[in-house]
C-alpha cells in the first residue's frame, strides 16, 4: 500500500479515538441540583398524568 494510503487509515484512526475520548469526557458533566429537582418533578407530574389516563381507559 502505499504511504498516502497509510496516512489516510492513521488520520482515520485518529479521528475515531480522539471522537471517543471527547465523548467520554463530555459524559461526566454535572447537572445542577435545582435542574435535577425541576426534572424529577416533571418526571413526577407525568408519571400521574399517565397513570390517571390510564384508569379512564384512554
Amino acid at each position: 500500500m502505499p504511504l498516502i494510503g497509510w496516512l489516510f487509515i492513521l488520520a482515520a484512526i485518529a479521528m475515531v479515538v480522539g471522537s471517543l475520548l471527547l465523548l467520554r469526557d463530555s459524559a461526566n458533566m454535572k447537572i445542577p441540583e435545582d435542574k435535577l429537582e425541576k426534572i424529577r418533578a416533571r418526571k413526577a407530574q407525568l408519571d400521574k398524568e399517565e397513570q390517571e389516563q390510564d384508569k379512564r381507559g384512554g
